[in-house]
């Protein structure tokens, strides 16, 4: 029997051996950064050799710029979803807390995924590729967000007092900032989430005509 070509789709062991070996990666990048990431250290906590590592990735670079691609889908999949479920609800109209929930579920992770995004947001500052991958990404997350916004603000008649697009940034980096500070100070994932929620609907209230939290 002759090896797949690599046109051929992956098997579904390689993609649960890509899937573990990111899983580790996200572990590994978020406790020790890029730089303090050894590919070894990644196989070890995958359960995995060298060769499996180097069979599905070219580089540690690679597989780093892989998890970050992964790590934003699933950030705007959970706000699809989020939002999906708000308008189908058959619930009173959600107040601006209610839809900024809905829109900040992109960015609510652990403290690992927090410490993650800012080691790829540090790897972007040094790094051309890297600076492009987070560029589209983040040009993707305004442009998909704002566009949810925009389709909240028409289904309940909301007046904002900037683009929709421009209201979403504002939020997302109103939370990634608190989150962030929240990890400094080693702050439990809970109490990081009440200290950013409130300072959204703070902004919220603060951008959104006639409405309060």
């Amino acid at each position: 029997m002759t090896d797949p070509s690599p046109e051929r789709p992956p098997t579904r062991s390689r993609e649960n051996t890509r899937a573990r070996l990111m899983d580790a990666a996200y572990e590994v990048f978020a406790e020790v950064g890029l730089d303090g990431a050894s590919v070894e250290a990644i196989c070890e906590r995958a359960g995995f050799t060298r060769g499996a590592f180097y069979s599905n990735f070219d580089s540690k670079d690679e597989l780093f710029l892989d998890l970050a691609a992964a790590f934003a889908e699933r950030k705007l999949g959970s706000v699809r979803e989020r939002v999906r479920v708000l308008q189908e609800s058959d619930a009173p109209p959600p107040t601006v807390g209610e839809i900024a929930q809905a829109v900040l579920d992109v960015t609510i992770e652990d403290p690992l995924g927090v410490v993650l995004m800012s080691e790829i947001k540090l790897r972007a500052m040094r790094d051309d590729e890297t600076a492009e991958a987070y560029r589209r990404w983040e040009r993707s997350l305004t442009e998909r967000v704002g566009g949810i916004v925009d389709a909240l603000v028409r289904t309940y008649g909301l007046r904002l007092r900037v683009p929709a697009a421009d209201f979403a940034r504002l939020m997302v980096d109103v939370w990634e900032s608190t989150a962030t500070a929240a990890v400094i100070d080693r702050v439990s994932r809970e109490d990081m989430w009440r200290l950013g929620r409130a300072r959204v609907e703070q902004l919220a209230v603060a951008l959104v005509d006639g409405f309060a939290a």
